[in-house]
């Protein structure tokens, strides 16, 4: 593909703890070329769901001009957009079409039509179809056809994934992108994207779970046979662990993300017992000792909970350990908690790792983009790509004259991930190890006399 002729494609993810805007091309190699890349902390979405329209496009405007920032020559109009929340449902459904010209071979319009003519299934009132995923074919008496075009039959049908949304919510996300300036080329479910993302022909072919542990909900993908099986949006994410240690804790939502990003672990017996965390106490009270392993058990019993449902979702389609021989991948922001692919083995019964948005990403992107946080944004750019490359939908306009920028420097308010406190005597503490995590905490925590001991 001559990356002059190919259009730049930008995905927009509305998250509930942060907004990305990244835009990016295929090279000549297939890969995904970054060309500019923005985000913003966002406000006014909750569990994955746009609440406050007003504070949603602020927060998108400030991506958008990081974006431009990090690229001038870049001009967005239109943006896939994920979409995730509590209100996101999915059905099986069967469709068949008897041909209206049997003795030629079936063609690429007829299978078209036979997706959209799903789009009339009866769906509860309120709701929304969000997408029309086929599964797979069969013609006549030939089953478990992966692409029927150029068969021969009186009648082809297919097996669907059908995914749906409350329509409100759908429309909230639509007019908080358009208000910004923008036009939402397609709505993609997000464990979908991240899917794309990280995972590999391989994987699909094994049998993978994909598990996106976001801000406000947690997104489960299920591939089988190089399938999508099924689908599911688990109401907790990364907030509800940090409100667990702000409650559990009696700390400050801020102080609590801090520990969880800095010090925590998904696995109480890996934590140290005399290991302790110092934070200042509020208008003159006394300084509060936070212990590590406290901390690990108040997440560990959350993440517990997830990965439970994980197993429930598996155990409702059929798939156990021993058909999904590519377990679970674990990606999103919450995929960054220490001894997560332990928890996730143990809960499980499956294999796990850590997804990380290179797949399809050309050598030369931004370490930045390395986080398994970035894979919704980068996997709904690659959904535009497929939708390019399989002409689904219209792309008018190509770019010549934006190139790779040499440099782009990002600025992110994620804090760095440090490794927990070792076990130390409570009196012996010294002041030279405040300078390892002056520069993270001193803005959370206020005070300089105030240690956390590594």
């Amino acid at each position: 593909m001559n990356q002059h002729e190919s259009p730049i494609i930008v995905g927009l993810d509305i998250g509930t703890t942060k907004i990305a805007a990244i835009a990016g091309r295929k090279n000549e190699y297939g890969k995904l070329e970054i060309l500019g890349f923005g985000r913003a902390n966002s406000n006014g979405v909750q569990h994955g769901q746009v609440l406050n329209i007003d504070q949603t496009i602020k927060a998108i405007q400030q991506a958008l001009q990081n974006c431009y920032d990090s690229n001038p020559d870049l001009d967005i109009k239109e943006v896939y957009v994920g979409i995730a929340g509590h209100h996101i449902k999915s059905l099986q459904t069967r469709g068949d079409m008897v041909r209206q010209d049997p003795e030629n071979e079936i063609q690429r319009w007829e299978i078209d039509q036979l997706i959209d003519n799903q789009r009339k299934t009866f769906i509860p009132a309120g709701d929304q179809i969000i997408d029309v995923i086929p599964q797979d074919f069969h013609v006549d008496n030939n089953q478990y056809i992966k692409d029927p075009v150029g068969y021969n039959g009186v009648k082809v049908g297919a097996n669907f994934h059908i995914i749906t949304g409350d329509r409100n919510a759908i429309r909230n996300i639509n007019r908080a992108v358009e208000r910004s300036g923008l036009q939402t080329k397609d709505l993609v479910l997000q464990p979908l994207a991240s899917a794309s993302a990280v995972m590999s022909d391989i994987d699909m072919e094994a049998g993978v779970a994909i598990l996106d542990i976001g801000g406000g909900t947690s997104d489960l993908a299920v591939f089988y046979d190089g399938i999508l099986k099924h689908t599911a949006v688990i109401p907790f994410g990364g907030e509800n662990i940090t409100n667990d240690i702000r409650l559990g804790l009696g700390v400050l939502k801020t102080q609590a993300e801090a520990m969880k990003v800095q010090f925590g672990s998904a696995l109480a017996d890996e934590a140290k017992t005399n290991a302790y965390i110092t934070i200042p106490g509020l208008k003159g009270m006394p300084a509060k000792e936070i212990s590590v392993k406290n901390l690990a058990q108040i997440i560990q019993a959350r993440m517990g909970e997830i990965l439970d449902f994980v197993t429930y979702h598996l155990k409702q389609v059929g798939l156990d350990s021993r058909a999904l021989n590519g377990g679970i991948i674990l990606t999103g922001g919450g995929a960054q908690l220490k001894h997560l692919i332990q928890l996730t083995e143990y809960t499980t019964g499956l294999n796990a790792r850590i997804g990380l948005p290179t797949e399809h990403l050309a050598p030369n992107h931004i370490e930045e983009l390395r986080k398994p946080v970035y894979s919704t944004c980068l996997g709904l750019i690659l959904k535009g790509y497929s939708d390019y490359e399989h002409k689904h939908k219209q792309f008018t306009q190509t770019f010549t004259k934006v190139s790779v920028p040499k440099t782009l420097t990002v600025e992110t308010p994620a804090a760095p991930v440090q490794q927990e406190p070792q076990s130390v005597n409570m009196k012996d503490r010294k002041p030279r190890f405040w300078d390892k995590f002056k520069d993270n905490l001193i803005d959370l925590f206020k005070e300089e006399e105030d240690q956390v001991i590594k």
